[in-house]
């Protein structure tokens, strides 16, 4: 069998990684975008179980702060296809075009249609190598042993059921992971996901599992990938709990510049998975200098109910 290092593992995440070792082994792929033209964006996931034999996925669009299309499938049959050559789970389709850079996102139903492309602005970067949290990291513990991720110029075209077509030309985010996926050794965990008009964009997770406290932390300026150094947030939630009012991150990275940001959200969606929940906010971001940006901020939680983290 191949060693799964690290690097195999992040050069074939488009691929079928198999592991009968590990029950929960899982392999997700995710993408998000915002164009701030039209006020249109999108969370798209599918996640294959393979060894529990379920698959799972959403594609939610939305525009003006309401949905345009919402199609949530947590337990579906097993299937071995993978982005690279191509899958369709529950009528939406991934497929790479070109490894590692270039990923097609399109959705074929009777009322809604989109086909849009995700084109890395730079190389992916693997948040948990690049945390740097040693062994006892409890993210790879529980959730990742490999997660890259990487910010994109997002184009192409939604189709209404009314015949009107909405063109999509801005920015998103997408990740890919392989390893163990125990949402029940997780408490709750928030997440930022900002990609800023100068350049910037970071990877600020902050999770709290049954070995304590685990992030993934890492900044690209526009020219590299950096290590987070310290991190700290304050996420205001609605009376729910669980749904964010709004947010402020203060990152220092590796060089010692401090990134201190604050969001409000422009669409918030829940996300069942049985004992496990996850809200999805669709947030503009504004640097302490004034740059805007926009991306998401993530939160979930176990029940029964182990906290918000506040």
């Amino acid at each position: 069998m191949t060693a799964m290092t690290a690097q195999w593992l992040n050069d074939n995440a488009e691929k079928h990684i198999p592991n009968p070792d590990i029950r929960k082994w899982n392999q997700s792929w995710y993408f998000n975008f915002y164009d701030r033209k039209t006020r249109t964006g999108g969370f798209i996931r599918v996640g294959v179980l393979e060894n529990l034999g379920e698959t799972n996925g959403f594609t939610v669009f939305f525009r003006d702060g309401k949905p345009l299309f919402t199609r949530v499938n947590m337990n579906l049959p097993l299937t071995m296809d993978r982005p690279d050559p191509g899958m369709t789970v529950a009528g939406t389709t991934i497929q790479v075009i070109e490894p590692m850079q270039k990923c097609r996102v399109s959705v074929d139903t009777d009322d809604f249609k989109a086909d849009l492309v995700w084109d890395l602005i730079h190389p992916m970067g693997d948040s948990i190598a690049l945390s740097n949290n040693g062994p006892d990291d409890a993210i790879a513990r529980e959730l990742a042993y490999i997660h890259p991720e990487g910010f994109c110029n997002v184009s192409g075209t939604i189709t209404l059921g009314n015949g009107e077509t909405i063109a999509i030309a801005d920015k998103g985010f997408r990740d890919m992971s392989a390893g163990p996926r125990n949402w029940g050794g997780v408490h709750h965990y928030r997440l930022a996901w900002p990609i800023f008009d100068n350049g910037m964009a970071c990877v600020a997770v902050h999770g709290i599992t049954d070995h304590g406290d685990s992030y993934q932390k890492i900044l690209h300026d526009g020219t590299r990938w950096h290590t987070i150094m310290s991190m700290d947030e304050t996420v205001v939630f609605q009376d729910d709990g669980m749904t964010v009012r709004d947010v402020r991150w203060k990152v220092t990275d590796e060089d010692g510049r401090l990134w201190d940001f604050t969001g409000k959200p422009l669409f918030r969606w829940m996300f069942p998975f049985d004992t496990f929940i996850f809200t999805e906010q669709m947030m503009e971001f504004t640097l302490a200098d004034g740059t805007i940006g926009y991306g998401m901020v993530e939160c979930g939680f176990n029940f029964p109910w182990k906290g918000n983290g506040n």
